[in-house]
């Protein structure tokens, strides 16, 4: 295609191509076309060439190797994630055209505009105001003020099923992706809370970004409404009214890995979890007898009971609760499920199912640069794979267009073109689009490719470039800096997504799409599952994760993504296929979800049912024999596997937990937790954790390395995320040659031996796990490795000088600071629970450290909004020395400060500026924290 040549569509039509007829484009050149979406007539897209970002030429030649390497293996090493760099010329995207032999075809045009929820005047009961749901005035208009004024038939059959709303049956249900799931169940559990004040519910939710994007929704729903507190005023009896009363407002609190919320179950109403915090507050409530207060408990995503890593611990939780046979609602979700009967008869639930998408899709094949329409799917693979792409065309599949192939070289490979072409065709039309790519490094390049390839706004659309700028300056003012693959494709409405960005990060760039800021997002599979982000059309390039293929239900999460509802009339998907994958992806297209398995006993160290029945005995839930085994009898596993196999597996288990010295056969043939068994359950450690952690512990105890941090820090490492890094030894051997001798020491006291590493740096070869002893050794290196981030993330290293030092995303480190303050809140339960107190206290001054990511003299100032690690040390230097310093400060005065750590110099006078008025704001933020702070100081100080 000739640079500047307009976009063209022909052939069978998208909704895309339908919206952007609704008016006569008028052409002022020969090279621009105006182009006109549903929302309203965009003004034509001119190139602002003096605001383009300029790189150099050798940012360019990086990304030419990678778009080779893309060619020739479209799996790239996740590793590889500090190589992209940006392009230095645009690309120009390909014409997707008619196809000769199948001709124009009927248009497949967007349904007539219709209203996001249906008119509540069609049925009374569609209506949330409606007397049977029973809900306060205020949670009706706070529904009302998202858009939510009415809901759909399917959610009213469901809210309305026999014993739902009363919370006396349990509910099982699915509904697709975008069909309105969560809003049966903050129903639910919302009219529970008010109706009964002095009981509690929990939401359990798979991912840490999920539990914080529920929490500010749910916050904002239950803004001014009440619970049903009634006071008998008649009672003149002061003894006999309780202290204390229940609070009016509903309490809302996050409990997942790096909150910094220090509120306790007793603080709150509802508790947002990750499926691991979820599970350690049912222990403890169990344990501490306070389970009565649980009132009910949703599991979104309940489809995650078959995940090989963390399903076992949604099956024992809910396995407790229904042993337990107490009034507590238990209600189950997912938009993947298929044994469903099951899974009903396992929750003892009533299950409502429906297929109701308020926004529908359509769904496209993209092959060798051809587009099908999915449903001549079967008879497309059934030739494809036997034909050559040029015999493709004669094949009679009906409509079908066709994308020119690219002259340049970056778009050479079909795939890249096909994904070019129609990442930019949709921001063109004005909508939003998400491309799911199968590594990090290939979202980065693909955002290049995509942000070189769109328009850049024209001068007269001046608003959404100032917008752009910034978030540009929002992402710049971050303390791990500016990312330059952002700095080039963000001007362009182009970003890309995935866990290597911070979480600061992930969430301004999504709250620009959904303000239409940015128009395309580029991510990782994983989105499809993680944050909300729906879009006109999902692109999908390939289908694979990594180099494995994806299956049927997150291949259905991608494609449920399409559609916006309440600003779009339809969806449309396109999955780009490679040859090799056709018979592959038939297969899962149209493929039954598999039917949920239990994972409770997937291994052959039966890890799920030791700690099964290990947190069942510790939390006193059980403990003879005829307890055990009807605790089993209430696990999903019990009803897919035999009697007698569930018999052995649980004896072998016991025993196993005993000869650990985990648990303690009496004379009665009752089985207790030890003292250890119960410091394991309370830390919420697995038991082969918990007995790695007490022998490095104990020996801690007999010649603690005090004269250093290194001991501490590695202490501090989580074993999960430790595992999951991967090592880079020649970095490790750099690290430990930096070393004090203090550090050597504590090293070599847990088992790393500089000699070894030196060998592994020499070899390149990696750590083997075949065995308990090899398992055990891999353990102690990855956590030293670790450490090591640690240490720097605690002694004010900033976060980006941490990612390019251990070659590892940034995104990656600050998930490790979270993960950290978790796990070492976990390792001061575990010695306080063994009566280690000194070990104990050391241990918690630590974590106040960790999490602060600062020295000890920073850790009042720390607490403050916006000050941390390097921040902190730039006020302390420059005078600020203390919380009262800071709330007596003028904002103006500490602005010089925080533009001290910029982490660019920056070369354009309105760029400055920008950044400038961002800093402006977060000072005004920072003084006004510093004064609540102080303030509660102060009244601290009257009180005692």
């Amino acid at each position: 295609m000739a640079p500047g040549q307009p976009f063209q569509s022909h052939g069978f039509q998208t909704s895309i191509d339908t919206a952007r007829q609704q008016t006569t484009p008028k052409t002022t050149t020969t090279t621009t076309t105006t182009i006109a979406p549903v929302a309203g007539v965009k003004r034509p897209l001119q190139t602002i060439g003096d605001r383009r970002p300029r790189v150099t030429t050798t940012t360019a030649a990086s990304l030419h190797r990678y778009t080779h390497r893309q060619a020739q293996d479209s799996t790239p090493d996740n590793n590889n994630y500090q190589k992209i760099v940006p392009a230095a010329e645009a690309t120009h995207t390909s014409r997707i055209v008619a196809s000769a032999i199948s001709g124009p075809t009927s248009a497949l045009a967007p349904p007539t505009a219709t209203h996001a929820r249906p008119q509540s005047a069609a049925s009374p009961l569609l209506s949330l105001q409606h007397p049977k749901y029973g809900l306060p005035p205020t949670l009706v208009s706070n529904f009302k003020a998202v858009g939510i004024d009415s809901i759909y038939p399917w959610q009213a059959s469901c809210l309305l099923g026999r014993g739902h709303l009363s919370g006396e049956r349990n509910l099982l249900y699915s509904a697709p992706t975008g069909g309105g799931k969560s809003l049966v169940s903050d129903v639910l559990m919302l009219k529970r809370v008010i109706e009964q004040p002095a009981r509690k519910a929990i939401l359990v939710l798979p991912y840490v970004a999920v539990v914080q994007e529920k929490l500010k929704w749910l916050r904002r729903i239950v803004q001014d409404v009440e619970k049903n507190i009634v006071v008998d005023d008649s009672d003149n009896d002061a003894a006999a009214k309780p202290r204390t009363r229940p609070p009016k407002e509903i309490r809302i609190t996050g409990f997942f890995g790096g909150s910094k919320s220090r509120t306790t179950w007793a603080d709150t109403d509802i508790a947002v979890c990750t499926i691991e915090k979820a599970n350690s507050l049912v222990n403890a409530a169990i344990e501490e007898c306070t389970i009565g207060d649980l009132a009910a408990i949703v599991v979104d995503e309940i489809h995650m009971l078959d995940d090989d890593s963390r399903g076992y611990l949604l099956e024992l939780m809910v396995t407790k609760l229904l042993l337990l046979q107490q009034d507590i609602q238990i209600i189950g979700m997912s938009a993947t499920i298929s044994n469903t009967d099951l899974l009903a008869k396992w929750l003892r639930a009533s299950y409502h199912g429906s297929d109701h998408r308020p926004v529908p899709i359509e769904e496209y094949l993209v092959y060798e640069n051809i587009i099908y329409q999915a449903a001549q799917s079967k008879e497309f693979f059934q030739t494809a794979t036997k034909l050559d792409p040029a015999s493709l065309l004669q094949a009679s599949l009906g409509s079908y267009r066709v994308i020119d192939a690219s002259a340049f070289k970056q778009l050479a490979k079909p795939t890249v073109n096909a994904m070019v072409a129609l990442a930019v065709e949709t921001a063109t039309a004005g909508f939003g689009a998400l491309v799911f790519c199968g590594s990090r490094l290939a979202c980065q390049a693909n955002a290049m490719l995509i942000g070189g390839a769109v328009q850049p706004p024209s001068a007269s659309d001046a608003e959404i470039l100032e917008k752009r700028l910034d978030l540009l300056a929002e992402l710049q003012s971050l303390p791990c800096g500016l990312d330059p693959v952002l700095q080039v494709t963000v001007p362009n409405g182009v970003a890309f997504h995935h866990a290597g960005l911070t979480t600061e990060e992930r969430d301004l760039i999504a709250d620009a799409y959904d303000q239409g800021i940015i128009k395309i997002i580029v991510a990782t599979c994983s989105l499809a599952a993680g944050v909300n982000l729906p879009a006109r059309r999902v692109i999908m390039q390939g289908a694979r994760m990594g180099r494995d293929l994806v299956g049927p239900a997150l291949l259905r999460q991608m494609r449920g993504r399409a559609g916006r509802k309440g600003k779009d009339t339809v969806g449309e998907t396109f999955l780009i296929c490679e040859k090799p994958d056709l018979e592959d992806v038939a297969e899962i297209w149209d493929a039954e979800i598999p039917a949920i398995e239990s994972c409770l006993a997937q291994d052959q160290d039966n890890k799920g049912v030791k700690r099964a029945l290990l947190e069942a005995i510790a939390t006193r839930l059980v403990s003879g024999r005829e307890a055990i085994e009807e605790y089993m009898r209430n696990t999903l596993l019990y009803r897919t596997r035999e009697a007698a196999e569930i018999q052995k597996l649980t004896e072998a288990s016991l025993q196993e937990l005993v000869d650990a010295k985990l648990l303690h056969l009496r004379e009665d043939e009752s089985y207790e937790a030890t003292k250890l068994g119960g410091a394991i359950v309370a830390s919420s450690f697995s038991p082969d954790d918990g007995l790695f952690i007490h022998e490095e512990l104990k020996r801690a105890l007999e010649a603690f390395v005090m004269d250093g941090e290194m001991h501490i820090f590695y202490m501090f490492t989580p074993l999960s995320v430790a595992m999951n890094n991967v090592i880079d030894w020649i970095v490790f051997r750099d690290q430990l040659d930096a070393l004090d001798e203090s550090g050597i020491r504590a090293l070599q006291f847990v088992g790393v031996q500089p000699g070894f590493v030196n060998n592994m740096a020499q070899c390149g070869r990696t750590l083997k796990e075949d065995n308990p002893a090899q398992l055990n050794l891999a353990r102690v290196y990855h956590r030293a490795f670790t450490a090591f981030q640690l240490r720097d993330l605690s002694n004010e290293v900033p976060l980006s000088t941490i990612s390019s030092r251990y070659r590892t995303p940034r995104g990656v480190v600050q998930t490790l600071a979270q993960t950290c303050h978790g796990f070492a809140a976990g390792m001061v339960r575990f010695c306080q629970r063994m009566g280690w107190g000194m070990l104990a206290v050391v241990l918690d001054h630590m974590r106040d450290r960790l999490q602060a990511g600062a020295r000890d003299d920073l850790l009042e100032m720390a607490q403050v909004t916006f000050v941390k690690s390097r921040t902190a040390r730039l006020l302390w230097e420059n005078g600020f020395r203390s919380v009262r310093a800071l709330a007596e400060a003028d904002p103006k005065d500490i602005v010089p400060v925080l533009m001290m750590s910029r982490p660019r110099k920056m070369q354009e006078q309105q760029e400055i500026e920008r950044y400038s008025a961002k800093i402006q704001r977060k000072a005004e933020v920072i003084v006004g924290s510093a004064n609540r702070i102080y303030e509660l100081q102060m009244h601290v100080e009257i009180d005692e």
